[in-house]
């Protein structure tokens, strides 16, 4: 199984509050990826942070990123998320757009999806959560 990571298991692994690491060496079977979007919350977090948090925060997400596959947004990607857009948008259910995003790159590949934000992607049809212990 492969399954994707949001941006909040890896904000909980880094705060010290989950153990990200441990989590997925739990898992040896399954292979770990995480969406361009995603990086680019977690970078924006680096980016705002200030003193001794901003390297902290950049170290730590170096760590993870270098440890694992990034998946691009692509055309197909679009597609997907155009769908599931319009889909929740028509449902009056929507969640947000990275969420939304994060959601078709899963489903496009195959993926399921690592969160602690479970009500949010549980409004995407077809999507796989898996909620970390």
């Amino acid at each position: 199984m492969v399954i994707m990571l949001d941006a909040d298991v890896v904000i909980r692994g880094e705060r010290g509050v989950f153990d990200l690491g441990g989590w997925v060496a739990s898992l040896p079977n399954h292979r770990f990826e995480i969406a361009a979007i995603t990086i680019a919350k977690l970078w924006h977090g680096v980016e705002r942070a200030v003193g001794p948090q901003k390297s902290k925060r950049r170290k730590y997400l170096e760590t993870v990123v270098a440890a694992l596959p990034i998946v691009p947004y692509t055309e197909q990607t679009a597609y997907e998320h155009a769908r599931i857009w319009a889909e929740l948008q028509s449902a009056g259910k929507m969640i947000g757009s990275y969420d939304l995003i994060v959601a078709a790159t899963a489903l496009e590949r195959g993926s399921h999806v690592a969160t602690f934000n479970k009500r949010h992607f549980a409004l995407v049809k077809g999507l796989h959560i898996i909620e970390p212990k």
